[in-house]
This record gives C-alpha cells, structure tokens and sequence, in this order.
C-alpha cells in the first residue's frame, strides 16, 4: 500500500521536452507549407494574367481586321522578313490576399507579337470564262503571342497563337 502511496501521476520534463519538439518541427512544416503555397498563388495570377494580356492582344488585332495586318503595314527587317510587335510594359495590377493580409499585387508584362507572311495564308483563283489571270487573295493571317513577366529572379512566359480572318 505504500507504493501506491508514492507512486506519481502525469507527465515528466522528457515527455514534455518530446512534445514541444513535435509540436515545432510539425509548426515549421505547416509555414514551410504555407510559403509554398503562397507562392504557387502569385504564380498562377501571374499565368492567367498573361493568358489575359495575349487573348486581348489577339482579340484587338482581330477586330482591327485582316486588311491592317497585311504585309504591307508591317515592319521589316533588312532581310525582308516580317519584325515582331513588341509592346512593353503592360501593366495588371490585382487586389489580392495571399495570406492574412489583403495585397495589391501588380506585375508587369512583356508581349511579342509574330505576324505570319501573307503567302502563308494565299489562294489563287482564276476565271476561264471572265478571262482572268490567277487572282490572289490573303484569307488569313496567324498570330502568336508571347508575353514574359518576372517571377521571383526567373522570366516565365506562356505563348498563346490565334488567327485572324
């Protein structure tokens, strides 16, 4: 009965001490966790906002028409070849809460717009009964859009092709 007696109840310093380490490595993976996320977030914004900027450059250049984009109006270099578009900076700027506190995340972008030649694009007709020589005729006109941003120290860019009829 005296065992019984001195025999003690709860935990000791080492179960303590045990806990306490679980409990923090388990607290350093959750934020670890949490960066990570927090990251993935402004990279994903930053993606579709460059998805954005591409669809409404294809869009504006497809509602100035076919006729605006042949080769004519284009720049080229010394070798004759068709130079990119390049508009620099567009700016997108969001309001956002990647965490506890509402941000203002604003990222700037870089588009390079690649206008295909018109021969790529050409139909030839001609008319026996009008006595017409080979009529040719620009039907259509590819676009492909690349727009880059900065994340974190590394550039990342998406390339979105579109054509214009």
């Amino acid at each position: 009965m005296t065992n019984s007696k001195k025999s003690k109840s709860g935990f000791g310093i080492v179960e303590v001490l045990v806990a306490a380490a679980v409990l923090g490595f388990m607290y350093m993976a959750v934020m670890n966790m949490h960066g990570g996320n927090h990251d993935s977030l402004l990279r994903i914004r930053g993606r579709d906002g460059a998805t954005e900027v591409a669809q409404n450059l294809i869009d504006s250049l497809g509602a100035l028409g076919l006729a605006s984009l042949s080769d004519d109006h284009l720049e080229k270099d010394e070798d004759g070849n068709i130079k990119p578009i390049v508009i620099d900076p567009i700016v997108r700027t969001w309001q956002g809460q990647p965490g506890a506190v509402t941000n203002t995340i604003t990222v700037n972008y870089r588009a390079e717009i690649t206008v295909s030649n018109d021969n790529e694009y050409k139909t030839k007709s001609s008319s026996m009964l009008l006595g017409t020589d080979s009529v040719e005729h620009v039907y259509a006109k590819r676009l492909d859009v690349k727009v880059s941003w900065q994340f974190k120290n590394t550039t990342q860019s998406i390339t979105v092709s579109g054509v214009v009829r």
